[in-house]
């Protein structure tokens, strides 16, 4: 799955399954009926991998279970709807289902996640990126098993920073210094300025790097402390301010998502972009189709996330997805057995050669025929492996369109007041005091 638009505003774990059961009311659940029983994984779209995985892990389980596969719709937000809507009527049809990190803390607040045991989390979580394990435990408990982790890298044509005589790997490569060679040289910074997920992804790389949080204390739901009015607050609204009122910054921004950002890197002023891991295969199918010419492939380079602070590491944005087991479902422990087929690392390795979405153990960007197929795989690997994840709270949906609210457009944003002004409107939110 390209991560996309991730996210949308809610009203938190124990509201959302109040509001949401109303609406499911009248929906049946699907239980197992006789015979092998047949457990049904909501997927989130990709080129079909997940289904061939399914009927793989289905042939290896001699018989125990079979995966049927319902696929979610593509926008995210409408992914958490049907989801919740079916766990809020406590449907035992919903066995298993790809879940995106910013979910799971809601999902498991609420009770609609059957918790992996001591005995059964160690294998989901034994050389997995530190950010997708985080992002799969809840209140000290694993809610869900990491499947695949994404991060950003920064995407370049090689000609570009070639006439400019710089080189992004270079230690120390800032957004400022990034900014400045696409000045210099008339090329344009690819972001994800739209107002939805692909901006908060954004905003929360930029205070991570710059070595603060949005929140901290999230398992405390509504009373978690709001950060990101700080200095790393007020340095990543600079960094928001600089380039949308730059010369290097697309005309579109404030409405740019992935696609639209990497279409730039191939224009007539492409020089850089941020993105995640999928754009290699992306690019490489466009090229093949004759979408864009072949030469682009040759011209395209890559390097770390740029830094906020000249000599303070970047922490680029941790995406993914989780798989977990559905808590009102007949057949949990297939489900489990199911889950460990998926997210073995020679399941991951088959699902990222198939789909182009990085694995989410670390060994697999060994395999030689990964690092053939990509050639950034280590710096895939590096760079998850610092990644930092977006704020794990039940609330985060609030908190993400709360920060969007605020931080949009972003030619509007200034470091003396988009912070603090986003700090108080999420706390407004958050004790119901003020509507998205």
């Amino acid at each position: 799955m390209v991560e996309r638009a991730r996210t949308s505003p809610g009203r938190g774990a124990l509201r959302s399954a109040v509001a949401l059961a109303l609406l499911a009311g009248g929906l049946a659940a699907c239980g197992g009926g006789s015979g092998t029983p047949a457990l049904n994984w909501y997927i989130n779209p990709d080129n079909g991998a997940q289904d061939r995985l399914a009927k793989a892990c289905s042939a290896a389980s001699g018989g125990r279970y079979r995966i049927k596969t319902s696929l979610l719709p593509t926008d995210a937000s409408q992914q958490r709807e049907q989801l919740v809507r079916r766990l809020a009527a406590k449907d035992s049809g919903l066995d298993l289902m790809s879940l995106d990190p910013v979910f799971v803390a809601e999902a498991a607040n609420a009770g609609f996640l059957r918790p992996f045991t001591g005995s059964e989390a160690p294998q989901f979580t034994q050389g997995v990126f530190p950010a997708a394990v985080q992002s799969s435990t809840w209140k000290g408990r694993l809610y869900a098993a990491p499947f695949w982790a994404n991060t950003q890298v920064l995407w370049y044509r090689k000609s570009v920073v070639a006439k400019a005589g710089v080189d992004p790997n270079a230690p120390g490569f800032t957004w400022d210094k990034l900014i400045d060679v696409a000045e210099r040289t008339g090329t344009t910074v690819g972001e994800q300025g739209n107002k939805y997920e692909g901006y908060m992804v954004w905003i929360n790389a930029l205070v991570e790097s710059a070595g603060g949080h949005v929140l901290t204390g999230g398992e405390n739901g509504a009373k978690a402390q709001i950060t990101i009015s700080s200095p790393a607050g007020q340095q990543a609204a600079r960094i928001v301010q600089r380039l949308a009122h730059s010369k290097a910054a697309s005309p579109s921004l404030a409405t740019d998502i992935e696609e639209q950002a990497r279409s730039m890197l191939n224009g007539p002023h492409g020089g850089f972009l941020l993105n995640w891991g999928y754009v290699w295969q992306a690019e490489n199918g466009d090229a093949k189709s004759g979408t864009i010419p072949k030469s682009v492939i040759g011209d395209l380079g890559w390097a770390p996330y740029p830094q906020v602070t000249e000599g303070v590491k970047a922490r680029p944005p941790f995406g993914g997805i989780e798989l977990a087991v559905g808590a009102y479902g007949k057949h949990t422990a297939e489900a489990v057995d199911a889950v460990r087929c998926i997210t073995t690392a020679g399941n991951m390795k088959k699902y990222m050669l198939d789909s182009g979405n990085p694995a989410a153990r670390a060994a697999v960007y060994d395999e030689p025929d990964v690092i053939k197929q990509y050639p950034m795989a280590r710096l895939l690997r590096d760079s998850i492996n610092v990644a930092a994840p977006r704020p794990i709270t039940p609330y985060y949906g609030d908190v993400s369109a709360a920060i969007q609210s605020r931080w949009h457009p972003p030619t509007s944003v200034d470091p003396a007041t988009t912070p603090r002004r986003s700090a108080s409107f999420i706390g407004l939110v958050l004790r119901d005091k003020a509507l998205l």
